[in-house]
């Protein structure tokens, strides 16, 4: 009966393994002296930008700001974690003991709603967001769960120690390792497009703004005249695309909300990284450059698409102008116009660079194989890399080292290579997202798994509606192993009333959010029982024992039906 509750717990990918792991270290030989100095742009402190308007910034990669009313106070963005989120309320306390009437969170990022609960700990606040801020957090948690931790944990070189990791380009670094306590309130009041509010005597305006996200909030104080805009500006080149991945973030929107910023003539502007701008003609100067800059990167890229250039043409072709370069708020610690060229590119047009040579490509196997045929053979191609890591020609030795992956050749001398041309690399960048990515993945050749780095807090998952767990089932299903089989097992949780059916049709799981005809096997239960059992609170022999689930039904046919679905950390390991 355990075998049946370990499958079950294995295939929700929401869980991770937590065994302790030895995390490599890395020596690193050089450390760009811009990046260092990057650490002026979020000093540790409260910032007074108003009579009632603070702002804590470098308490971690995201600031939190405290609005004083009445009687209460309003928090905008609730830091990454709890222990990060403490920190700034024992700040905000020293001020002001009132409690907090409302969270409004400008998007969905870890890094700006994860510390909710302890900054509304004592008090019982309305939580506000855009109308699609629930939709991206359910999407990350749950179906692309396993490649966006992974991705991220390198970008922001989660596992880094302080030699590796300076900071963050946009933040002191981001505190999401496994011992980071992480604490959602869920939104309770959202809006489309506007929003007016009087909070504690209090009068915003809640403006939807896409730009970096698609559920970006920007919040104007017209008494003040403060506008708070969220993650739309901050003191980097914009992320215009994120190497941890993301949808497409459309440069075009992006750019209309700054042009509404503009419009609004603020004379304070806080951003929710790095610090605040004051004066209005500081402000409207800094707004005009960051929006000519993603406007020049767009025009240029589709001028160049219309040209017939391909991507990686367009990356080494495209810079800013050098009135926009020599900006401090558009140098390039977060964002990279190399990147955002290749994003621009493919939300036009797709993958596809409309080279035929790349319309039927050879396998990264079978180009392996060429590629070894023409360097003399695999062995002449292993001396090709190992001495362009003697020649420092670094990105040239981690090229050659992937086609090396898949060859009959020494496969440590291999890795070696590639922890050195990684670690390099990594070392002469000034841009933390690629610096600490590099990095990372010297210490997963090293033998580091972010998998076992990664831990999901049951308060975090308890969040997270049934629906948005179940979906992610459909992605998890194992194509050869389901290929012949035909199976409706129907899922029933009698304290929320929903009812779950999953129809596994050869090779493909359809989901229902109902029963559908007679099914197979039947499972019911508590939805607090099952996610307790999830995360490992609740042991699933003694739920069975005392009758908190029950299936109908072959329990040896429902074993092997949820064999047919393995989370992606297992299909790795």
């Amino acid at each position: 009966m355990y075998k049946i509750l370990s499958y079950l717990i294995l295939f929700f990918f929401l869980l991770f393994s937590c065994k302790e792991q030895t995390v490599p270290r890395l020596n690193i030989s050089h450390t760009p002296s811009q990046l260092k100095l990057q650490v002026s742009a979020f000093p540790k402190g409260i910032k007074k930008v108003a009579d009632n308007v603070y702002v804590a910034v470098g308490y971690g990669l995201a600031n939190s700001i405290m609005i004083e009313g009445r009687d209460s106070v309003i928090i905008i963005d609730a830091m990454e974690s709890n222990q990060r989120a403490q920190l700034v309320k024992d700040e905000f306390l020293k001020i002001t003991n009132k409690p907090v009437k409302a969270i409004i969170y400008t998007h969905n990022h870890g890094d700006h709603v994860f510390g909710a609960v302890a900054l509304a700990a004592g008090s019982k606040p309305d939580v506000y967001a855009h109308d699609l801020t629930n939709y991206y957090l359910d999407r990350v948690m749950t179906q692309i769960r396993p490649v966006i931790s992974k991705r991220s944990y390198r970008m922001h070189g989660i596992v880094l120690d302080d030699d590796a990791l300076v900071n963050c380009g946009i933040g002191h670094r981001l505190e999401h390792g496994k011992d980071a306590d992480l604490g959602l309130i869920r939104p309770t009041i959202t809006y489309k497009d506007s929003l007016h509010v009087n909070i504690s005597g209090v009068e915003l305006v809640l403006y939807y703004a896409p730009g970096e996200t698609d559920d970006q909030t920007m919040i104007w104080y017209p008494e003040k005249n403060i506008l708070f805009c969220g993650d739309n500006l901050y003191k980097s080149f914009p992320n215009l695309y994120t190497i941890r991945g993301t949808a497409y973030r459309d440069p075009l929107k992006w750019v209309s909300s700054i042009d509404h910023m503009r419009d609004l003539k603020p004379q304070i502007l806080v951003p929710s990284h790095t610090l605040p701008i004051t004066g209005s003609d500081s402000v409207q100067k800094t707004l005009i450059d960051y929006r000519d800059a993603i406007q020049y990167v767009h025009d240029q890229t589709v001028r160049g698409m219309n040209m017939g250039l391909t991507p990686d043409e367009l990356a080494d072709n495209i810079h800013l102008p050098e009135h926009l370069a020599r900006s401090p708020y558009l140098q390039e610690f977060y964002g990279k116009v190399h990147w955002c060229v290749k994003n621009i590119f493919i939300g036009y047009l797709g993958y596809f660079d409309g080279k035929p040579g790349t319309l039927l490509p050879l396998s990264p196997a079978d180009k392996a194989k060429e590629i070894a045929l023409i360097s003399g053979g695999n062995e002449a191609l292993l001396k090709q890399a190992q001495k362009a890591l003697k020649d420092k020609k670094h990105q040239w030795a981690l090229e050659l080292s992937a086609y090396l992956k898949s060859l009959p050749v020494d496969q440590e001398m291999v890795k070696q290579i590639r922890i050195e041309a990684l670690t390099n690399l990594g070392s002469l960048q000034s841009n933390p997202n690629a610096r600490h990515y590099f990095l990372t993945c010297a210490m997963e050749e090293k033998g580091l798994d972010l998998h076992k780095e990664v831990n999901i807090k049951p308060e975090v998952l308890k969040t997270i509606p049934l629906k948005a767990i179940f979906n992610s089932l459909t992605v998890s299903l194992d194509p050869v192993a389901s290929a012949a089989v035909v199976k409706n097992v129907c899922f029933k949780f009698s304290d929320t009333d929903e009812v779950f059916s999953l129809l596994v049709r050869k090779g493909v799981a359809e989901l229902k959010y109902k029963r559908i005809g007679t099914p197979d096997i039947i499972v019911e239960m508590n939805s607090q029982v099952w996610k307790e059992i999830l995360v490992k609170l609740r042991d699933p022999l003694i739920a069975f024992a005392k009758g908190e689930i029950k299936v109908e039904g072959s329990k040896t046919e429902l074993i092997s039906f949820m064999q047919l679905f393995k989370a992606a950390e297992d299909i790795e390991s």
